[in-house]
């Protein structure tokens, strides 16, 4: 992408453009962040109004909730086994929601959103 921004609002003699269409996706805000499997990595993003917004860069462990004792536990991610976001995430190890990851307690579906709030929560599913 070489340029990811949309055209400013005001012509150069300072007359207003009318705008064709509204932002697409892709032009809005930053890039997305592709939580992987490692070493515990997080930012801290600014956002708006100044509030603050913790990221998962990388991270080793989740927080497992096995639904048959109702209990968490903090258990060590070996792998990405499915994405459904997208197939090609699986074999570069990013985690997203709805991911199933392989846990030393079984398979996991990650339930929270890595790259937007900081943790990794999954609930066991086999």
């Amino acid at each position: 992408m070489a340029n990811a921004q949309a055209r400013s609002k005001r012509k150069p003699t300072g007359g207003r453009y009318v705008p064709y269409r509204t932002k697409k996706l892709k032009e809005l805000a930053r890039l997305p962040t592709f939580s992987r499997i490692g070493a515990r990595l997080t930012k801290v993003i600014k956002g708006r109004g100044g509030s603050t917004k913790n990221i998962t860069i990388t991270d080793e462990f989740t927080n497992l909730f096995d639904p048959k004792s109702k209990k968490y536990s903090k258990v060590k991610i070996d792998q990405v086994l499915e994405n459904p976001a997208n197939r090609n995430f699986v074999r570069r190890n990013i985690l997203t929601k709805g991911t199933i990851i392989k846990t030393s307690k079984g398979n996991a579906r990650v339930v929270s959103r890595p790259g937007q709030e900081g943790v990794i929560n999954s609930i066991l599913v086999n």
